[in-house]
């Protein structure tokens, strides 16, 4: 179980930041996106990964418990990314109906609306 996550966040990350080095904006927000995925995998993975372990201590049994605070973490992190990603995708369309592209990283003649 332990191998499974820990490849999924591996390959979530580099998928994330491969996307994140094209010149393109949804690409990079779309690598943004993953690599939050990503983070917020790893965080869940620090509260221990049991199968049907309560999330709270119970003193009359003995039993393994998984940490609630990586849960609320997680849980926070999804709200704000979601939040962070809404401002970036109506940045990026601003950006692409002002000039007509998407590309991030335009040639200076280009920037200025010359067409070659």
């Amino acid at each position: 179980m332990e191998f499974l996550l820990a490849s999924a966040v591996g390959v979530m990350t580099a998928a994330g930041i491969f996307l994140i080095l094209r010149r393109r904006t949804f690409p990079v927000i779309l690598g943004l996106s993953l690599v939050t995925y990503a983070v917020n995998a790893f965080l869940f993975a620090t509260g221990r990964l049991a199968l049907n372990a309560p999330a709270v201590l119970n003193k009359y049994e003995d039993v393994a418990y998984t940490d609630p605070l990586p849960q609320a973490l997680v849980l926070t992190a999804i709200v704000i990314s979601f939040g962070m990603t809404a401002v970036i995708v109506m940045i990026a369309l601003s950006a692409y109906l002002s000039a007509r592209n998407d590309r991030i990283d335009l040639p200076v003649s280009e920037e200025a609306g010359e067409e070659r």
